[in-house]
């Protein structure tokens, strides 16, 4: 498929999902949905558009937490981003790693450091984290606090 049919396919397959579509560049999409569709159109890009999963990122936006969840279509040069904005308060999505593997430590990262549920993952132990830091205490959230005066956070958490 050409650029344009790949994102002519998604927007007719997905269209009642999508929030925003935002073409920027030749070589990059950047497309808001719906949370709950998480599942449904980032195993499509993979399985079916044979999309090369590259990374998640997760960013405290205050009043939301966003995750973008970038994919490479490497046949065609075009990276298509998934966006989706979550409630700050109660941060939940339903986890990609029961669909694709290469989800799984990601998925396990964003949720101590950003505090996001990611439900059904399959393993949802820390991953980074010190086994006594406190529940509940984010350390990539704008409104993190230290907790522990005798910390030496110089070389990361």
């Amino acid at each position: 498929m050409t650029r344009e049919e790949v994102l002519q396919d998604l927007r007719g397959r997905f269209g009642e999902d999508i929030l925003e579509f935002l073409d920027k560049s030749p070589t990059r999409v950047y497309i808001e949905i719906k949370s709950e569709s998480i599942v449904r159109m980032g195993s499509y890009l993979f399985r079916n558009l044979g999309a090369r999963f590259q990374i998640a990122s997760g960013t405290d936006m205050p009043p939301h937490i966003e995750i973008l969840y970038h994919f490479i279509l490497e046949d065609i040069n075009v990276i298509i981003s998934l966006r989706v904005k979550l409630n700050r308060e109660n941060p939940e999505i339903a986890s990609l790693a029961k669909e694709i593997e290469a989800f799984n430590w990601i998925e396990r990262e964003i949720s101590e450091l950003l505090g996001v549920t990611f439900t059904g993952h399959p393993d949802p132990r820390r991953l980074l984290l010190a086994d006594n830091w406190p529940e509940c205490v984010y350390p990539l959230r704008q409104d993190y606090e230290e907790w522990d005066e005798t910390a030496d956070r110089t070389r990361g958490v």
